[in-house]
């Protein structure tokens, strides 16, 4: 009997082990690249031909060895209070990687940083959101204008970030320039009927960031992945006291204009997905992992809903 037992559950092994192994990862949802080409320093600016302004590099990553063309893009966006940070970010890297090795090409994006102080005056903060979400707009437009060369679909441009960068994607996807000018008690940049029309993406995945105003909304019927500590005391999930609704608020209002929506909540967790948020110190091993796992929940929601 015994031997038999032994039997079995080695013939049950080598069967899993089989099924295991005919089950072929999936393109843009798992990992199926083993290698990364990664493109460093490049401009998506109109400005002078031959001269690079730092605000408007960004580092491209694409999945080495793959041929295909439309393929879809994933710009990201680095946190940092809109005073701080780069595209060489943690997240973004980690990102920027994992995202291609899925298919995905990646364009992780400097933005113009304040030079007041946004974190700690929130007409600063509307103000430097109003800025950098013009350099958003010029990389969308950009790579939309240059879709050939990067070989990717300018239909499946998906804007992301973490903290401020999910800010400036939500404002970006969301709010049109008149009505975010206004906010921000600023001259509208852009002219004529542009200024009230919403540049088209495919989607929007907001780590930890939030949107200044429920109502824009309306304005898009764009999918939304979104991903937020439940302690988060930088950008809480609900509204509070300013005029910022995180990603719970998000979450709601999507639901009941039946857009496209998925909210991922790491129980107890602060921003950034770490125990104790501390911009100063290096980001733990720990962390990495929950930015990880915020990964494949935003690949799984953007194949179902964008992709397939």
């Amino acid at each position: 009997m015994f031997k038999q037992q032994i039997l079995l559950a080695a013939f049950l092994g080598v069967s899993f082990s089989v099924m295991a192994q005919s089950v072929k990862p999936v393109k843009y949802k798992d990992l199926v690249f083993d290698n990364v080409i990664k493109t460093k320093d490049l401009s998506y600016s109109n400005g002078t031909p031959g001269k690079k302004d730092k605000a408007h590099l960004f580092d491209l990553y694409q999945p080495a060895g793959d041929s295909s063309a439309g393929r879809p893009m994933i710009i990201w966006m680095h946190g940092g209070g809109f005073k701080f940070g780069s595209k060489n970010a943690a997240g973004i890297e980690l990102w920027s990687e994992t995202f291609a090795k899925r298919g995905y090409v990646c364009a992780a994006i400097n933005y113009t940083l304040s030079k007041n102080n946004p974190i700690f005056h929130f007409d600063e903060l509307i103000k430097s959101t109003y800025y950098a979400v013009q350099d958003a707009r010029a990389a969308v437009a950009y790579f939309q204008k240059n879709y050939k060369l990067y070989n990717i679909d300018p239909d499946k441009i998906i804007l992301a970030g973490n903290s401020a960068g999910g800010m400036i994607a939500l404002q970006a996807a969301y709010s049109s320039n008149a009505e975010l000018s206004k906010l921000a008690g600023l001259p509208d940049t852009v002219s004529g009927a542009k200024s009230t029309q919403i540049p088209k993406v495919a989607g929007v995945i907001n780590y930890w960031g939030g949107i200044f105003d429920l109502n824009w909304l309306k304005n898009s019927h764009v999918p939304i992945v979104t991903v937020h500590g439940s302690s988060d005391g930088i950008v809480p999930l609900t509204h509070k006291d300013a005029p910022l609704y995180g990603s719970l608020s998000i979450h709601e209002r999507a639901d009941e204009l039946k857009i496209p929506n998925g909210l991922k909540i790491f129980e107890g967790y602060s921003h950034e997905l770490q125990k104790h948020f501390n911009p100063i110190f290096g980001v733990s091993g720990k962390t990495k992992e929950r930015w990880l796992q915020a990964g494949q929940y935003t690949a799984d929601f953007l194949y179902a809903n964008i992709l397939k």
